[in-house]
């Protein structure tokens, strides 16, 4: 059941009725019918891996109490890293397995011995990088004493399995969702209009941009050998907006729709496209995986602290289990990899904390210079985000090359492919409009919202009905 499409449309009422006319007695039942509208969610992709859901809640529910019990540090990190593995166990099986064993397989076939691994060519289930993290990071803090255990299995379980986050984030810490879990909640109807004109922005930002830019991504990375370097660098574009659109749409919608039941989620995205330089990226993107790594593996590894050395190694690892927690290919391990190389000269000059301040574009040098940064870690971004679209290293690294070889500038692609020039102005004009608006959570309210809101109805009635339909991206991971 995607967010962009009819079923949903159809769930999602439901759910609102029955939450504030038939079960908003008290916090309990509002719970349960999140709880029960959950799991049928979740359901709808497969039910079998409720199951494996249903374990996973009950095991963090479990070890935190076990661990809140326990007297002996010890008896508390036997706890902790008991469930840390089962956890990363399954991640690992279902999503790691097959990888490592046909690369084990191929690195001994460099040396003359031949193996045929036995893949188990399971099926990933939706959300489970996502789900794994929020129970991580709640066993995590329990060991560390910051929260104390939730006794209420109802309450627990809902903070896991609420259903605008569960199958792509963004992913929660229990000090932020659950005192919102564990309190009667009363309609509010400015929050609620709120939640429906983001929810409408990231339907926008999915069916207009994302698909739309879609289209034209594929066919450009499906066959780059024929496209000149204009064109691969326009595809490297198309997707970087793809992706952006896709997985902040996606965020858009899921805590839209959580403000229609009267809890906020963590923002997400930060309109990170106007980033001056790569560290401002990272902290605009995917907030609450950065945010998690930060928290949870880069502070315990010493962060910045140390020596030269230590910071490149904290670095590299953050960015590389960043990378590898997308996805279990090389490209996504380069991607990572790369990101680093981008970060560390501004970790070793001290100035990775420099941009923390709005940007005011004033008519001087200092806002050329501005306008400069932004473009070039666009850029940069845009030049990693080839390895994570390829399908493997050797088609990411043919596509790099050709890009930067070909000499060919002509707007070979433009010139060719129906309705491309129409879609570069529909990104100029998304561009504007996320600028003058990136004080914002979206454009839609505020001035002139009704004119506004006709206008991204009417594009998602048109776009909706010429665009392919696509899943979203991050579903995969």
């Amino acid at each position: 059941m995607f967010f962009n499409s009819l079923s949903f449309a159809v769930f999602l009422p439901i759910v609102f009725l029955l939450y504030w006319f038939v079960f908003s007695r008290n916090k309990s039942t509002q719970n349960t019918v999140l709880i029960a509208a959950s799991y049928f969610f979740y359901a709808c992709w497969d039910w079998r891996f409720l199951f494996l859901l249903l374990f996973s809640t009950g095991l963090d529910f479990a070890s935190a109490l076990m661990m809140e019990k326990a007297k002996e540090t010890n008896q508390r990190k036997l706890w902790l890293w008991l469930t840390i593995g089962i956890n990363l166990g399954f991640l690992g099986v279902f999503k790691y397995y097959d990888f490592f064993a046909a690369s084990f397989a191929e690195a001994l076939q460099t040396l003359g011995f031949q193996v045929h691994p036995v893949l188990l060519q399971l099926v990933l289930p939706v959300g489970i990088s996502f789900y794994t993290f929020h129970g991580l990071s709640y066993v995590i803090d329990i060991y560390y004493k910051r929260i104390q255990a939730e006794r209420n299995f109802v309450d627990y379980s809902l903070f896991v399995c609420y259903f605008p986050l569960l199958v792509a984030g963004p992913i929660e810490r229990a000090t932020h969702l659950l005192p919102q879990v564990k309190q009667k909640r009363h309609f509010d109807f400015n929050l609620a209009k709120e939640g429906v004109y983001q929810m409408i922005w990231g339907l926008v930002k999915k069916i207009v941009i994302a698909d739309s830019c879609a289209t034209y991504a594929n066919a450009i990375f499906d066959n780059h050998a024929s496209m000149n370097s204009a064109s691969l660098l326009l595809g490297s574009m198309y997707f970087a907006f793809q992706i952006y659109g896709d997985f902040s749409g996606y965020s858009d919608i899921a805590l839209g729709t959580s403000k229609l039941f009267g809890i906020q989620l963590l923002k997400n995205f930060n309109y990170p496209y106007f980033s001056r330089d790569i560290a401002e990226f990272w902290r605009r993107w995917h907030i609450s995986l950065s945010s998690w790594f930060r928290d949870y593996l880069y502070i315990p590894l010493g962060g910045s602290k140390g020596n030269k050395a230590l910071k490149v190694r904290n670095t590299f690892i953050i960015f590389i289990v960043s990378g590898f927690w997308h996805g279990a290919n090389w490209t996504f391990l380069v991607w990572g990899a790369l990101n680093a190389f981008y970060f560390l000269p501004l970790l070793l000059r001290n100035k990775n904390r420099s941009n923390l301040d709005e940007i005011i574009l004033k008519r001087d040098i200092a806002s050329i210079k501005v306008i400069g940064n932004i473009i070039g870690t666009f850029l940069l971004t845009c030049f990693a985000w080839i390895f994570f679209r390829a399908n493997s290293l050797t088609h990411a690294l043919d596509y790099i090359k050709k890009m930067l070889t070909d000499g060919q500038f002509s707007l070979q692609y433009l010139a060719n492919q129906r309705y491309s020039q129409e879609l570069v102005g529909l990104l100029l004009i998304f561009i504007l409009v996320e600028w003058w608006n990136r004080a914002k959570i979206e454009p839609l309210s505020g001035k002139y919202s009704t004119v506004k809101l006709a206008l991204a109805l009417l594009a998602l009635l048109a776009f909706g009905v010429y665009t392919d339909y696509k899943q979203f991206i991050y579903f995969q991971f």
